[in-house]
């Protein structure tokens, strides 16, 4: 890791710099001073989605759903818990691709859920398929470039 990382604020997705040595302090928002980090996927957005994927320093993991698919409503906690295990050396995210169809074309997204791994606006990892909270977990980490 470098010596400082941009991480966008889940909540109104300016970019704060954290020294690297401070990311597991868990620190808060210089601009709406929430919570950098609460274990929770972020909601994304048209508006954020590119903030968090392409100028963050810090890996995102999307879920691609929609509220009709019933594999994506089972694996809903499933990722839920992931988030708790997996920050703050990974961002998650849920996109709904219903709302949010544009960015789920520039990814090809031809199922869901789909999980996509995605660091500094490049995609690393894809996976299809329902999957548990351990092996959300385990993929993530097998894939990641901050292992």
């Amino acid at each position: 890791m470098t010596d400082s990382l941009l991480i966008p604020c889940p909540h109104c997705a300016a970019l704060n710099r954290i020294p690297a040595t401070r990311l597991h302090d868990h620190g808060n928002c210089g601009r709406c001073k929430k919570a950098l980090f609460e274990g929770l996927p972020v909601e994304l957005t048209a508006a954020n989605f590119e903030t968090h994927a392409l100028r963050g320093d810090l890996p995102l993991l999307v879920d691609f759903w929609a509220p009709w698919c019933g594999p994506c409503r089972t694996m809903a906690p499933a990722f839920s818990a992931a988030a708790g295990t997996l920050e703050p050396l990974l961002r998650l995210g849920k996109l709904n691709t219903e709302a949010f169809g544009e960015i789920a074309a520039q990814f090809a997204i031809r199922s869901i859920p789909t999980l996509v791994l995605i660091h500094r606006g490049r995609e690393i990892a894809r996976q299809s398929g329902a999957m548990g909270s351990a092996d959300i977990v385990r993929w993530a980490q097998a894939h990641s470039p901050s292992k």
